[in-house]
């Protein structure tokens, strides 16, 4: 099926391989990978960056090979997790530097075409949050609140 607003089709790329336990040459244990996780996420990391300087600079290749959790949950338990979604939070960012560029440029279509197809994902993005109860029902993407919301 192809994407919604770029003209690619499919899902291809490598797949992790399938393990029954961590491999033997990870030096940190499940509290000490947990500790990690909690310290990166109080500087304001987020799961993605996380998950990037465990395998780059601790050689942690998955934590959830190690722990049985994924980061998110880890950050859920340890309460360091953000009110909105990492994925709507994203786009949410895309939109205000869109929105800042469009101030100085006030006449690029191709900018307000890109404007419209990411709100227009956020919006979509928040209607299945809502339905999932992870949003809370109130909640309305509001541009004019963008940078409000975002911090």
């Amino acid at each position: 099926m192809a994407r919604m607003h770029s003209r690619k089709h499919g899902k291809s790329g490598s797949k992790k391989p399938k393990r029954e336990k961590p491999p033997e040459w990870i030096r940190y244990k499940k509290d000490e990978v947990i500790a990690l996780v909690e310290k990166l996420a109080k500087e304001g990391k987020n799961s993605a960056q996380i998950g990037l300087i465990l395998r780059d600079v601790y050689g942690i290749p998955d934590v959830k090979e190690v722990t049985g959790k994924k980061i998110t949950e880890i950050m859920k338990e340890k309460g360091v997790y953000s009110k909105l979604p990492e994925d709507l939070l994203n786009l949410m960012k895309r939109a205000l530097k869109i929105r800042r560029h469009l101030e100085k440029h006030k006449h690029d279509a191709s900018a307000i075409r890109g404007l419209e197809l990411t709100e227009s994902k956020i919006r979509r993005l928040g209607k299945y949050y809502k339905s999932r109860g992870i949003l809370p029902e109130n909640w309305k993407y509001d541009p004019e609140k963008l940078n409000v919301m975002i911090r």
